[in-house]
């Protein structure tokens, strides 16, 4: 009820006459049952964007410190994120990866749609970043079709660190179902899971223009972070990890000019014919 509420009435009004936000391939979207939205990951606005520009309910799952706060600030901060359609995530590991896909396979089971970011965080730059194989788990687990939703702008109008939104407008590309009914049963393979993160990546890709980076976003995140203490910057591989899907957001900084350069920029294998 307050979803609605805030979507139809409170909030989302306001958001369409400020930031007149716009949309592309919402007829993608199914009228009915379940399918998962993945997208690019800009801005802490992406997640109230996208669920106010469509007409059916958006879940997000969000990291735990967003529902966790203390006092009449936190409580208020809770309410307000599980108005919007987000759920608390645990992104501490072990079993919270499994908790994660639980509460993703239920949700999908009861026919919603589920938000995800496969970066697993913010980019800290605007490029786009190695795609994390848990969204594929999800995909082949709940047998249901993936959506490429590329978010156009909202790191120009909701940079990382600013609490306050500039004035500006956003969009939303929506691409065409991808169909991974053809790896079913094999959600054991971690070379099929990265095979499959790899191809929605390419597909994120194409639709937002952003330079892809093979490498994932934390990874980039440690780099700049360690470039501002002034240390050397940790050459950490990208691992590929059948349980590293994390759907949630975290805050980090754009990436100053002192972090060493990336030789990982090169797109996402495109999808086997």
């Amino acid at each position: 009820m307050f979803y609605w509420l805030l979507k139809g009435i409170v909030l989302g009004p306001i958001l369409r006459a400020v930031f007149r936000p716009w949309v592309k391939g919402e007829e993608h979207v199914p009228v009915e049952g379940a399918a998962i939205l993945a997208s690019n990951h800009l801005s802490f606005s992406d997640s109230i964007f996208l669920p106010l520009m469509l007409r059916r309910r958006v879940t997000f799952l969000a990291k735990m410190d967003y529902f966790t706060g203390r006092g009449i600030k936190g409580r208020l901060k809770a309410g307000f994120f599980r108005g919007v359609g987000q759920l608390p995530l645990d992104r501490s590991g072990g079993g919270s990866s499994s908790a994660a896909l639980t509460t993703s396979l239920r949700l999908l089971g009861g026919g919603q749609l589920l938000g995800i970011y496969p970066e697993g965080t913010r980019s800290p730059d605007g490029r786009l970043y190695r795609g994390k194989t848990g969204v594929a788990r999800m995909a082949l687990e709940a047998r249901v079709p993936v959506l490429p939703v590329a978010m156009i702008g909202t790191d120009k109008v909701q940079p990382i660190g600013r609490v306050v939104p500039h004035l500006g407008r956003v969009g939303i590309v929506i691409g065409p179902p991808l169909d991974f009914s053809r790896y079913e049963g094999m959600q054991d393979d971690r070379f099929v899971l990265r095979s499959i993160t790899d191809e929605i990546m390419y597909e994120l890709m194409q639709l937002s223009g952003q330079e892809y980076v093979d490498v994932y976003a934390a990874t980039m995140k440690e780099r700049i972070a360690a470039a501002k203490r002034h240390r050397p910057a940790p050459g950490t591989p990208a691992e590929d990890d059948p349980d590293d899907g994390d759907p949630g957001g975290d805050a980090g900084a754009p990436a100053p000019a002192t972090v060493p350069p990336v030789d990982d920029a090169a797109p996402p294998p495109p999808p086997a014919a």
